[in-house]
């Protein structure tokens, strides 16, 4: 016989106390430590255990007694479903009030290593619509919120535009307004949705990939173009002539769009790296400008996608690298090179290393585009190409700046960096919690001299972080292998 599953408890007027990662809050009943989503510290709720463990759980907040002083009223109709934005509950300041602790608390915790007094986190002057990309997904099923459910309404139309569920691949929510992106974002997702239906244009089934429309990017730049992508599955040319219609259509409607390509994806799965783009109007790229210089922003591009906040984080990187004109500068994981070119004029040379081969394609055209003469690109595998034959061929960097993916430098990289011993290392992160455990490898020969947190997102609990650190007396290198000639083509 089966055995009954374990009635979960039900916690009656416990108070949130605090926030933890993943933009959850804190309450502590007994010994147990209890993780909910949309709630904020002083609120006084009632909780439903969804799993619990040995010593914490995770509940969701169903009855709320008192509200907290602090907490703030969401401005977005779709919060608490989509699942982005979680802390627009809590007011900006307190948003980057925690922010800053989280940065404090993992360099202290998981670091464990001498810090100087952290810096107070730079915010975003813009907390809606600051992001420069967004994607959406098609579905010909659209996700029911609870409401709707006990509303029992028979919907017409199942069609939906909008993000996936969290943790639901097959699950997208109809999004009529995303404060994220500029609102021309809104009026074009919700013109194409509107023209697709009424036209009869099959919208994809996410479990049986049946239908034709599938993704659509809109990105937005600073200097004012725009670049939608329509992505959808082809098969018959009837089918091509009838996509088509919808493309003309946008183009009609939105004569601001200054690049509108498509893809066709007729794979299982909504990657684009491997396939082509066309051009249906315009230019196949877009530009992007930081103090003068241009950077161009394909389809298939990574730009830091709150552009404004970007500028400020690259200006902290500088400022850390203290470049006289005469360093040797290594630009980890580089991307499409928007660092290393915007460190270039302080530098005498720098070498920017990304596993991604279309990136440094573009790191080099951003270069050349700006007159930049002065940089050197490699693609690789990090751990791959970074290695100690690739430095006593290309020089020991004075400097070193790395911007790695959140699950930090592999520990490869790091040997390789100690070996080269630069005088600083400026460590960009998007996760505090693994750039604390590379810090504490680097502390062998380096201490960190500042950390300086910047919000690149507001309304969620994601945070970036820059660390300067500085190569310990006796760990200098030996002026013989200061500068090592340069040999490679740009």
């Amino acid at each position: 016989m089966a055995r009954k599953r374990k009635e979960l408890p039900l916690l009656e007027r416990v108070t949130i106390t605090d926030v933890a990662a993943e933009g959850k809050a804190i309450a502590k009943v007994d010994d147990l430590v209890v993780f909910v989503p949309y709630v904020v510290p002083g609120d006084v709720v009632d909780l439903q255990i969804k799993r619990k463990k040995h010593h914490y759980a995770e509940a969701e907040a169903v009855k709320f007694h008192e509200y907290s002083p602090v907490r703030a009223v969401p401005f977005c109709q779709h919060y608490g479903v989509c699942g982005g934005c979680k802390w627009q509950v809590l007011p900006y300041s307190e948003q980057i009030r925690y922010k800053q602790k989280q940065v404090a608390d993992n360099l202290t915790r998981i670091g464990k290593i001498e810090l100087p007094e952290i810096s107070p986190i730079l915010g975003s002057e813009k907390t809606r619509f600051y992001r420069n990309k967004l994607e959406y997904t098609f579905s010909d099923k659209r996700w029911l919120t609870a409401e709707e459910v006990r509303q029992n309404t028979v919907y017409e139309q199942m069609n939906a535009v909008g993000f996936h569920i969290p943790n639901a691949f097959d699950k997208v929510l109809a999004i009529e307004k995303c404060w994220l992106q500029d609102d021309i974002s809104n009026r074009i997702r919700n013109a194409v949705r509107d023209y697709a239906c009424e036209h009869d244009y099959p919208f994809i089934n996410l479990r049986t990939h049946e239908g034709m429309l599938r993704n659509m990017i809109v990105r937005t730049s600073t200097t004012g173009q725009l670049m939608v992508i329509l992505i959808c599955k082809i098969e018959k040319e009837e089918e091509m002539a009838l996509f088509k219609q919808l493309l003309q259509y946008v183009a009609d409607t939105f004569p601001e769009i200054t690049s509108l390509l498509y893809i066709i994806n007729n794979k299982l799965n909504d990657t684009i790296t491997d396939l082509d783009v066309h051009t249906f109007k315009g230019k196949d790229h877009i530009f992007e400008e930081m103090e003068g210089l241009r950077f161009k922003v394909g389809p298939k591009s990574f730009y830091q996608t709150n552009s404004g906040q970007a500028y400020n984080l690259y200006k902290v990187a500088r400022h850390f690298a203290g470049l006289t004109g005469d360093e040797l500068v290594y630009d980890l994981y580089t991307g499409t090179g928007t660092i290393a070119n915007f460190v270039s004029r302080q530098a005498r040379r720098v070498i920017g290393i990304e596993y991604v081969p279309e990136a440094i394609e573009d790191a080099k055209v951003n270069a050349e585009i700006n007159g930049i003469e002065n940089t050197l690109f490699f693609a690789g595998d990090m751990k791959d190409l970074l290695t100690e034959d690739f430095i006593d061929r290309y020089g020991r960097p004075d400097v070193i700046i790395t911007d790695p993916p959140r699950a930090g430098m592999h520990q490869d990289v790091i040997d390789v960096i100690l070996f080269a011993e630069p005088e600083r290392i400026v460590y960009v992160s998007c996760n505090p919690a693994t750039q604390a455990r590379d810090l504490q490898l680097l502390d062998a020969k380096y201490r960190v001299k500042a950390v300086q947190p910047v919000d690149m997102f507001p309304h969620t609990h994601h945070v970036e972080n820059v660390v300067l650190l500085q190569l310990k007396p006796g760990n200098e290198k030996s002026p013989a292998t200061h500068h090592q000639p340069l040999t490679a083509d740009r």
